[in-house]
């Protein structure tokens, strides 16, 4: 756990630092799945007793709205990436 936590700031400041947005973005990926990591680590340690409902819950929850913000901090820099100018089609 303690490896997935430190791996998600240090992945978006890593990206941050990066000259290209696709590097930038890259990184932030890192990070969105260093985070999906700790959640899941987070639901086992739960799970086999080492924390309570009570203890998890939150965190989990403050994983999932930083979650959010690394996506919308991906598109940004999706959208403002020069390949990211042509039409996308949609699904």
């Amino acid at each position: 756990m303690r490896r997935s936590a430190v791996s998600v700031p240090s992945n978006i400041a890593e990206g941050d630092e990066r000259k290209s947005d696709k590097d930038s973005i890259r990184f932030f990926n890192i990070a969105k799945g260093s985070l999906a990591e700790l959640s899941t680590q987070l639901e086992i340690a739960r799970d086999v007793g080492y924390f309570t409902t009570a203890q998890v819950e939150p965190l989990i929850a403050q994983c999932a709205e930083l979650g959010k913000m690394l996506g919308a901090l991906i598109r940004a820099r999706n959208a403002a990436s020069p390949r990211a100018q042509s039409p996308v089609p949609k699904a």
